[in-house]
């Protein structure tokens, strides 16, 4: 039987933290879905809008030779996920493991025989850094014009 993997994500600046999930889920299964958050579903959730459009970023993840197929993230239901994608493993960063959120995940998804993979968290590197070092930069140019 084929192993179906799943992950979702902005990837909004994508870096190294991104490919490295990609890359070790891949390991983990015969087939990769990726998931990519729309741009209404990141702003409705964080406040602000990915500074990639969601149609670049598809086409970004689309390239990565991990990724066997992309998918729309529009809500972030992960049965309703797994209803429409019937994968086998969820791969998460660890920042979600033991979270409450995640611990009823881990229950759901074990009454349909579905694991969830935690791989470890890219420190040093992350999207909220980039943009934030983004938007100091924007704030320190307005500020000499």
């Amino acid at each position: 039987m084929k192993t179906i993997g799943y992950t979702t994500g902005v990837y909004d600046l994508f870096h190294i933290g991104h490919l490295n999930l990609l890359k070790r889920a891949k390991l983990e299964c015969d087939y990769l879905i990726v998931g990519v958050t729309t741009d209404e579903l990141s702003e409705s959730r964080k406040g602000k809008r990915p500074i990639i459009p969601f149609v670049e970023r598809m086409e970004i993840v689309e390239h990565i030779r991990f990724v066997d197929e992309v998918v729309p993230q529009t809500s972030m239901d992960k049965m309703e996920a797994w209803r429409n994608l019937q994968f086998h493993k969820m791969f998460v960063g660890d920042d979600w493991k033991g979270t409450e959120k995640w611990n009823r995940l881990e229950r759901d998804f074990d009454k349909v025989g579905v694991e969830i993979v935690y791989f470890p968290y890219t420190k040093h590197t992350s999207s909220t850094k980039l943009r934030a070092l983004i938007d100091k930069l924007m704030k320190s140019r307005e500020c000499k014009t």
